[in-house]
């Protein structure tokens, strides 16, 4: 018997495309804002000064 279900990274991906078909960069430039907002509301500098060190320390592992 076939498994017809997709698997969820197919489906991430096809619903991704889908997404990126109906929407322009200012969509994505305006959602982007409004979470970093929502994001700033709740954390302060001493967070993302260790988010920047974590990321800093990954892209020099690459």
């Amino acid at each position: 018997m076939a498994d017809d279900k997709m698997s969820r990274e197919e489906a991430g991906r096809k619903g991704g495309e889908a997404t990126s078909k109906n929407h322009d960069k200012e969509f994505y430039q305006e959602i982007g804002q409004k979470g970093g907002e929502a994001t700033s509301d709740n954390h302060d500098k001493e967070f993302y000064r260790e988010i920047g060190k974590k990321g800093g320390e990954a892209r020099d592992n690459d």
